[in-house]
């Protein structure tokens, strides 16, 4: 539908839109398959009372993690990025305004004093007063397509900001998360290490009564100083983690360290509340709706452009007073009154108008080149959100089964090696295995609350447009 001639579209603006609805459509249908085409819990059904605009809007909520709730809220009040996004969008406004203040009559006044003399004359004095009004009447056109690129420019800086907007909430929800699997990763080596020194003492106590050899115990001590040594690296980590929180909702560095610092569990959304959205949610993505924006910006200049290559015409007049002085301009001045009407003709300008009138045809062009890819990349965007989802909780399970499994084997060894059953390589095996199976669960579960924020994110989610619109001037 995007290949319609250009002609058909300076002819039919609506034939244009229409056929923009009609991509749109056809492409939010393949998200339609995208969406219900993979299994798992990705697939769960959403209530269908439930307004999934507003459940986008605050997707963060969904974690049911109070504090991330506040990250959130004060990084789209607080984010310095955010602020020069609205800063932008105030400029766009105020544009738009201006060219609306311009298709209407101008009046101004003004005011002279002038003292001359002539030679061998005296000085004489003499004031004026005149009221102006200047109107240019926008026969072709051609200023109400200016007001239309100016309001659409204004709309898709406002879809700008929704943008950033929606970015700032995934990037403090996936540092949010990456900062408990952080904390939860230094935890479980912490109790692997303290299980570990306690292996390392009954080692010990076994060849100091002859049991087994000093071969067991450095073998033992070496297990505990290799865990021991992940843990500077886990506490640097949370602590970069905590000070790019701190940025992003625009605060010093490190400024929420006593907030972050009790460790929690990793947020994370209950299967129950893992939703499908309509397709037709994409179209409510911050750059679907910009780029849909800048199209509809593009094709008024084009309007423009055609509109400069007839006739212009303009309305003057001016009412004045003259007197001799200055008491005199109430009373017995002369007044002075003219009317003009003026007409400008193009006749011959090297082919400058026409050249304007192909490079807004050549912008347009781009801006639905812009659109298409856009619109795919955004169902790109989706299915790869959904695919690692799925295969991210598929992969969970079987590591949540491998962890239980690794905990019990180490249990036993560990009781079994007391016993003297069982040899020691055995134990710093399952305990090895035990570690690295705990730190995997970790780091998946981070990573599936990470694809949740993706997929909401891909959907669109993180902005409200009330918000934009009482950010108006």
């Amino acid at each position: 539908m995007l290949q319609e001639s250009m002609t058909e579209q300076k002819s039919s603006p609506q034939g244009w839109h229409k056929a923009k609805q009609q991509t749109l459509l056809g492409a939010l249908a393949m998200a339609i398959f995208l969406t219900t085409g993979l299994s798992g819990p990705a697939n769960a059904q959403v209530n269908p009372e439930e307004d999934s605009s507003q459940t986008l809007a605050q997707w963060w909520q969904r974690f049911e993690d109070p504090l991330l709730n506040t990250l959130v809220t004060q990084a789209l009040q607080s984010n310095t990025n955010l602020r020069s996004a609205r800063a932008a969008l105030q400029q766009a406004r105020a544009l738009r305004d201006a060219k609306s203040a311009g298709l209407q009559p101008s009046l101004s006044a003004s005011g002279s004093a002038r003292r001359s003399k002539a030679t061998g004359a005296e000085a004489g004095n003499s004031f004026g007063a005149s009221l102006d009004a200047q109107w240019t009447p926008d026969v072709f056109g051609g200023d109400r397509s200016a007001l239309e690129s100016a309001e659409q420019d204004a709309l898709a800086s406002e879809a700008t900001l929704a943008d950033a907007q929606g970015a700032v909430a995934a990037e403090v929800a996936l540092a949010y998360i990456a900062l408990r699997g952080q904390q939860t990763q230094s935890a479980i080596a912490q109790t692997n290490l303290a299980s570990q020194e306690e292996t390392l003492q009954i080692t010990d106590w076994r060849a100091q009564a002859g049991l087994t050899t000093s071969l067991e115990v450095e073998q033992a001590r070496t297990a505990a100083a290799q865990t021991r040594a992940q843990i500077p690296t886990l506490l640097a980590n949370i602590s970069k983690t905590e000070s790019a929180l701190s940025v992003l909702t625009g605060q010093l560095p490190q400024a929420l360290q006593t907030q972050l610092s009790p460790a929690q569990a990793v947020p994370q959304v209950a299967l129950a509340k893992v939703m499908i959205f309509p397709a037709d949610t994409l179209r409510q993505r911050p750059d679907v709706r910009a780029a849909e924006h800048r199209i509809t910006a593009a094709l008024a200049r084009v309007s423009v452009a055609e509109a400069a290559r007839y006739p212009s015409f303009s309305i003057s007049g001016s009412v004045g007073l003259n007197a001799l002085t200055l008491a005199g301009l109430t009373s017995g001045a002369s007044v002075l009154n003219s009317l003009l009407a003026g007409i400008s003709v193009p006749l011959f300008d090297a082919g400058a108008t026409q050249a304007q009138v192909r490079s807004q045809e050549a912008a347009l062009e781009q801006t639905r080149a812009n659109y298409q890819g856009v619109v795919l990349a955004a169902l790109k965007e989706v299915q790869d959100a959904l695919v690692t989802l799925s295969g991210d909780n598929t992969q969970l399970l079987h590591l949540q089964t491998a962890a239980e499994s690794a905990r019990l084997a180490a249990l036993l060894a560990q009781n079994r090696y007391t016993s003297g059953l069982i040899d020691f390589q055995t134990v710093l095996l399952t305990q090895r295995t035990l570690l690295n199976a705990q730190d995997s669960v970790a780091s998946t579960t981070a990573d599936v609350s990470a694809d949740h924020v993706r997929l909401y994110k891909a959907l669109g989610g993180g902005w409200n447009p009330a918000l934009n619109l009482k950010s108006a001037p």
